[in-house]
């Protein structure tokens, strides 16, 4: 069986897709399997099956570059730049750089966008090539895929992690075989091929105990006894996240130990903030630790009392699966605003505070109010962790694996 694999744009595609990858593999470990992606995550997820080949050790290195079962590929792809409200004064005001990232951003997406399809449709061209189906984890780079799949009627599988569908999902939705749901969905006439699976998270992002939380702390190099925030925007960073966090660092700090995850893009931005950061013979002697991206977020994350991130589906996805008091800063920009309905949803169970990015932009100090009233009640912290945790899907991969597995062999 050839099962392809198509992800890219960002980590929240690639996570979960390398999630599915593990579990077909380890169901079918002869399975042929090919992961299409971007030049920006190419390297990544090399890196990534390479420790999957490692991890199993088989007598054929499943992931290595000489291995016939998973091979790396990339594709070309062009992003359609769209922010939610944004009109065409806003080139004079502040928002002049995001008005032309729309417009020459779009420019050079629209070739992007065919070579993919015609570098798509040549590697399918000839029938041995073809996979048997297709994973299509959400995003730009599948959409070129997922047309020339129709083309050629390869059968595909679509994954959606947010409560709104992205550009490319809705255009490749009417001939996907199945159409996976990583939030609740209401079920409506002409949508049997939907079914609501979760979102895949690595097996690593799981719920520790007490003891287990102070050692991650420790190891963090944090006081295992007091209050952690662990604060991210991703694996580029949130500019408006940052900014507030500098201003109100002085003050959480009173109350916890922080950790920053800056972003690879924002950190030269925030390195400053080193200055509170105190170290002796490699001991940490401060509250404070500033990263600009972490190999071991589930770590950090696990170390955590109290989380502040964006409201990015698989970002979500994972905090559920530990069980985490979260604040979530959606950004509302982003197509649909899918960042605010994915808050929405929360907010109504329960399972998460929520302090939007245009509130923290205009007032920083209500981010600074969100987390002392988290960090002093401990109670609240339970009650939102236990929400959310309600919300996981741990079997999402597995399922996934089986669906594939199951379309691929008819």
């Amino acid at each position: 069986m050839k099962i392809l694999v198509v992800g890219g744009g960002s980590g929240g595609h690639i996570t979960p897709a390398v999630a599915v990858v593990r579990e077909i593999l380890e169901k079918r470990p002869r399975t042929k399997v090919e992961f299409w992606t971007d030049k920006k995550y190419y390297k990544n997820v090399v890196k990534i099956t390479t420790e999957i080949g490692v991890r199993w050790g088989d007598e054929d290195k499943l992931g290595s570059k000489k291995s016939p079962y998973i091979k790396v590929r990339k594709v070309m792809a062009g992003k359609f730049h769209r922010y939610s409200g944004l009109k065409f004064k806003d080139y004079f005001d502040n928002h002049a750089k995001t008005f032309r990232d729309v417009v020459f951003g779009n420019f050079f997406g629209f070739f992007g966008f065919m070579g993919g399809l015609i570098q798509s449709f040549f590697r399918l061209l000839r029938k041995s090539n073809r996979p048997d189906v297709i994973f299509l984890k959400g995003g730009f780079v599948g959409l070129p895929i997922g047309i020339v799949a129709k083309w050629f009627k390869i059968p595909y599988v679509i994954h959606e992690s947010d409560a709104v569908a992205g550009l490319a999902n809705r255009v490749l939705m009417k001939k996907a075989r199945v159409v996976a749901q990583g939030s609740k969905f209401e079920e409506k006439p002409g949508r049997e091929n939907w079914v609501w699976v979760g979102i895949p998270v690595a097996a690593e992002f799981k719920k520790v105990s007490a003891t287990t939380q102070k050692q991650l702390k420790r190891s963090a190099g944090f006081d295992p006894e007091k209050p952690l925030v662990l604060v991210t925007g991703g694996s580029q960073g949130a500019e408006h996240i940052n900014t507030a966090m500098r201003e109100i660092l002085p003050e959480v700090l009173k109350v916890a130990s922080v950790g920053l995850v800056a972003g690879r893009k924002r950190y030269e931005e925030m390195v400053d903030l080193k200055k509170y950061e105190e170290w002796d013979k490699a001991k940490l002697q401060s509250n404070f630790r500033l990263w600009n991206f972490s190999p071991v977020m589930h770590e950090l994350l696990g170390a955590a009392d109290v989380v502040v991130s964006r409201a990015g589906a698989t970002t979500i996805a994972e905090l559920a699966a530990l069980s985490k008091a979260v604040i979530l800063v959606p950004f509302e920009k982003l197509p649909g605003d899918h960042q605010s309905r994915n808050a929405e949803r929360l907010g109504e169970i329960n399972a998460a505070e929520i302090v939007p990015d245009s509130k923290i932009v205009e007032e920083p100090k209500a981010l600074l109010t969100a987390i002392k009233k988290l960090v002093n009640d401990p109670k609240r912290r339970e009650e939102l962790a236990k929400n959310l945790h309600e919300e996981s899907k741990t079997d999402a991969a597995v399922r996934l694996a089986d669906i594939l597995i199951e379309i691929g062999a008819n």
